[in-house]
Parts: structure tokens; sequence; C-alpha cells
């Protein structure tokens, strides 16, 4: 990572997983070999991120096809061995899964070789189940500790946070930045001194800009200063154009906001996405794509650029919840599970039971993300001329269909939400 931002290279990230070993290492090489600066990446399976190994290793018993790369049931010389001649200092492979109980996935990857994977405390438990805050905050406790024990020096492991990407959308970014600078505080605090901060790409480019550059200056202010860190950008994780078109632009829209804000790190996504999940080929056009896009919009501004610059309302909100959260408590993990225990951090339309609800917010005229209920958290909802509007399952669908139906527009004009015909396919709001 730092020699690609020396270079001045946004490295572009897939994600990609299959239970095969043959198609898996098909995937890396073919990763490795797109023109782009690249890393590989091993998503695992659905099973062995709930834990559950023996429907992972039954599934590969009975040759049944799985969504990810059972990292816990293969074997550690056969995941070293589709690694070999692949993964090297110039390509590193980074672990990916969703899991609030990661011991298992750690160990495995330890075992393998690998000492590069992602996650978090609260972003691997809210979204995703029903695991309880305070039990995932301990199982990533004990995993970052165990990840430190198991890559011992001179290698540094290094852990992501997920904490950028809650629920994909709808999350104004002030909390999006305060979560994933407060993953990254707590990672190292046991024992990670290499981490990179996440943030998705959200509905307004000047708000996503102002949110990366906060991040960036978030991380010098709380982060010990030989603590290596990069950030890393999400393209877009909500409802995603169906044209390949407007999927395309999306896609370039958000490589060229990385080099101008800074991160130094894309995870790409498809001109599938909104249709099924993507091939290997078209992860690849997608890296290069990306790439050329990065291209385009010049050196990245990580290099060199003043953190300062970031003193802004998204900056502002998320240095209020980062200060109301590390007051609570010396420890990070007690002062996380107090915080969302008093609703001092609210992710809104999340249903996890340990998450208070009470927070909402809203797309303003101009696409900005902003508050319309807080709660008990450290800041104030924005409130229109028009006074505050309540959330009607319309305006929720109209929200979530907003960047999709700009980008899939000819002229790129913000359209109407979808028929409701249309509509009634939407089950989640961000797939991750």
């Amino acid at each position: 990572m730092a020699a690609a931002a020396a270079a001045g290279r946004l490295v572009v990230q897939p994600r990609m997983g299959f239970g095969d070993p043959a198609l898996m290492r098909d995937g890396l090489s073919r990763t490795r070999g797109a023109v782009a600066t690249t890393v590989g990446t091993l998503t695992i399976d659905s099973y062995t991120r709930v834990g559950d190994l023996a429907a992972a290793r039954a599934a590969l018993d009975e040759g049944a096809r799985l969504n990810g790369y059972p990292i816990a049931s293969h074997p550690a010389a056969v995941t070293r061995e589709l690694l070999g001649g692949v993964r090297d200092a110039s390509f590193p492979v980074q672990v990916r899964h969703g899991s609030s109980r990661p011991e298992a996935i750690i160990r495995a990857s330890a075992a393998a070789g690998l000492d590069a994977t992602e996650g978090g405390p609260v972003s691997y438990c809210l979204p995703y189940g029903r695991t309880p805050l305070a039990e995932s905050v301990d199982n990533w406790a004990r995993g970052c500790e165990l990840l430190a024990e198991l890559a011992p020096a001179p290698r540094r492991p290094h852990l992501e946070t997920f904490g950028g990407c809650m629920l994909g959308q709808l999350c104004p970014p002030g909390l999006l930045v305060a979560i994933s600078l407060l993953e990254a505080v707590f990672f190292v605090r046991h024992g990670i001194r290499s981490v990179s901060l996440s943030y998705a790409q959200q509905t307004h480019p000047g708000q996503d800009a102002e949110a990366v550059r906060a991040l960036r200056r978030l991380a010098a202010e709380f982060l010990p200063a030989d603590v290596d860190r990069h950030v890393v950008l999400y393209t877009y994780m909500g409802v995603f154009p169906h044209t390949e078109r407007g999927a395309t632009r999306l896609l370039e829209d958000s490589a060229q906001l990385a080099v101008r804000a800074g991160a130094q790190r894309l995870i790409v996504k498809t001109t599938a996405e909104a249709h099924r999940i993507p091939s290997v080929l078209e992860n690849v056009r997608a890296l290069e794509t990306a790439a050329a896009a990065s291209a385009l919009a010049g050196r990245p501004a990580g290099a060199g650029a003043d953190p300062r610059e970031a003193d802004g309302e998204v900056y502002r909100e998320a240095r209020a919840f980062v200060e109301a959260v590390l007051e609570l408590s010396d420890d990070p993990g007690r002062a996380l599970r107090a915080a969302f225990a008093r609703g001092v951090l609210d992710v809104p339309f999340c249903l996890h039971p340990d998450n208070a609800g009470r927070s909402r917010s809203f797309l303003d005229p101009a696409g900005r993300l902003r508050w319309s209920d807080t709660g008990a958290m450290p800041v104030v909802p924005h409130l229109s001329p028009g006074g505050r509007t309540p959330m009607t399952s319309d305006g929720l669908l109209r929200a979530l269909y907003a960047v999709a139906g700009r980008y899939d527009a000819p002229d790129g004009t913000p359209a109407r939400a979808r028929p409701a015909r249309e509509r009634d396919a939407v089950t989640a709001a961000s797939p991750s």
C-alpha cells in the first residue's frame, strides 16, 4: 500500500470467493493479472462466517456450491497450495468474511500464512444477526490478540475496519466515520499495528470527499503515530444501477472520489451487481475500469494533502461521536458497549436488539444525508425550512433508489422512484 501510494497509484480490490480451491486460485490469478494495481481477496462462505463448520464440511463432502471459500474446513496445506506462486509481496491477499466470531477464521488464515483480514466488533455484529454486542466485542478482542500472536514480527498483521459501511446506505457520514475510527482504536488497543479505515461511498460526492478527509484527519489525531494506516473506500453498497452504463459510471465516480479525497484502496463493484453474483471476468473488468478512471483523476491526494483541510460538518459530527464514546471508558470495547446501551451511537434502520433504533436519516434536496432524528446521540437533527418531515415507506424507497435512478437516467438527472411492482423485489437496503 505504501509503495502504491508513493507511486501515485490507487490500489483496487474485488470481493471474490469460491468453495473450490482451483476456482479460487483462478480468481486470484486473474485478479493479479489485471491491468491495475490489485490486492487479492478470499471471501469466506456463509457457514464459516456463522461458525457452522460442520455444515461447511458437509457441503464440501457433498460437492455443493458454496458462496465463498471455507477456509476453516479446507486443510491449511490446500490453502497454501492455492496461494503458492500467486500471493507474494507484490500481491497481498486479504481474508474477508462478515463474522462476529472470527477466531476459527483467523486461526485457519494464519495457518495458511495469511495475516490480513477485516471486520470489527460493531460492524460485523449489528447488521448481520442477533449476536449480542458484548459477545462480539469479546470475540473481536480475542481475535485481534490471536492475529497478533499468530503473525509475530517481522510480519505485521493487518486489520481493516468495516465500520464505515454500516448497512451500506442511508447512514449519515459522520456516524460511519466515527465507527470506523473507533474500531481502529479498538484494534490498536488489542495489539494490531497496521490498520485500514473504511468508508462506503454514499449519495453526494462532496459530502463523501469530506468524509474521507475527515477519516484521515481523525486517524492522525486518535491513532498512535507508529501505527501503519490507510483509508479504503467502498464503491456504493446500496441499490445499484441496473444498466451497464449506469453501473460503470458509478464505479468510475467512486474511483475518482478515492483519488480526490485521498483514499489509497478501492473495493469495487461490477456491472452485474444489481442482477447476480459477478463472474471473475466481470470482477477483472471492474478492476481495470476503476484503475483507468483513477489514472485520469491524477495523483492520489493521500500522499501529501494536509489532513486539516477536513474541518467541515462531517468532521465535526464524527469527532463529537468519537469524543462522546471515548469519554465513557478508557477501554474502547467497554466504551462501545456503553455507547450503544445509552444510544450515544445509534445506527438508523438497524434492527439489532442492541441498537437503540431512535435515529433516522433522510436525503435533503441536494442529495446529502442528514439526521432527522438523533435520539440520545451527541449531534442535532437537521431542520429544513419547512420543518421536520416524517419518513414514510414511500419516502424510504425513493431514498434507497435515488443513486441507482440518477445513474440509470440517460442524462444523469435524478429519477423518480421505481414503480411499486419493481420495488417489490427489494428485500434489503444493502448487500455487503
